[in-house]
């Protein structure tokens, strides 16, 4: 009973949060806001990550003083628990910074290392997606399913690596393949916009390269809910949480052509 009752409060501070930083990014988006280079692989921070942070953050601890927060630039807060957040106020950044509308929100709730709960806030769409363990998925309040495209001679796919990838031989050799063997292969660098392009089924499936953060699981939970597969690179189903995923995930009618494209990329032209 207590926890559902914190999954009910959760979903209710959750979506407030996304919705109030995704109101922030859309003023910076507008309005102008400071940008810096971060990191050793240049990536980026900029006023508006820091402002939709800290208001998320804020309502986190002010709504749960005892769970444990990871945010994408504050890092670890508040204490140990087996509840855990996982934030990313900006997912999208690089896209922001270069005036491309295509960011969003990404809050998840970790409880005992498997995730229970998803918000995702497409920002400049106004669309929230919600998904929860076992109770399914929603997209402004209305269910989500994944359909299965119309069957086509190449699939279009989403592409979704680590940031410490880069240029790591293997990871080019599998992103060529792709690209050669697909109808189109998506870099959106906005991870959590494929996910729920996924779920909406608008595109057939999505191949993940070392790629863990804090905008991961609530998009892996949006697709499973939504009727999704998600597995490993050998076919294996993907559950709880793991520091250096390889993933396939799709409706599972394009099971086995994803895992033949991926297999072949890896192995065939090794």
């Amino acid at each position: 009973m207590m926890l559902e009752h914190t999954l009910l409060r959760a979903e209710e501070v959750a979506v407030a949060a996304a919705r109030e930083a995704g109101n922030i990014a859309r003023h910076f988006f507008a309005e102008g806001c400071s940008i810096e280079e971060k990191g050793e692989f240049s990536d980026v921070l900029t006023e508006a990550d820091l402002k939709a942070e800290e208001a998320i953050l804020e309502r986190l601890h002010q709504a749960f003083p005892d769970h444990r927060i990871h945010s994408e630039e504050n890092g670890w807060s508040g204490v140990d628990s087996d509840w855990l957040w996982l934030v990313d106020p900006l997912d999208g950044t690089n896209n922001f910074a270069i005036g491309m509308p295509l960011f969003g929100v990404s809050v998840t709730l970790i409880y005992r290392q498997q995730p229970v709960l998803g918000v995702i806030y497409d920002t400049m769409q106004d669309k929230m997606y919600v998904a929860k363990q076992d109770q399914g998925a929603t997209c402004n309040g209305a269910a989500l399913e994944l359909q299965v495209r119309p069957l086509s001679k190449r699939l279009t796919i989403g592409w979704i690596q680590g940031h410490a990838v880069q240029n790591h031989v293997e990871a080019i050799r599998l992103r060529r393949h792709l690209e050669s063997s697909s109808k189109r292969m998506l870099r959106l660098w906005a991870p959590t916009l494929q996910w729920s392009m996924l779920a909406r089924g608008h595109i057939d499936g999505i191949i993940l390269y070392n790629s863990e953060g804090d905008d991961l699981y609530s998009g892996l939970l949006l697709v499973q809910e939504a009727g999704g597969l998600i597995m490993d690179f050998k076919g294996n189903p993907f559950k709880g949480m793991n520091p250096e995923p390889y993933l396939i995930a799709c409706h599972a009618s394009r099971k086995d052509a994803l895992l033949q494209m991926v297999n072949d990329g890896l192995y065939t032209l090794a």
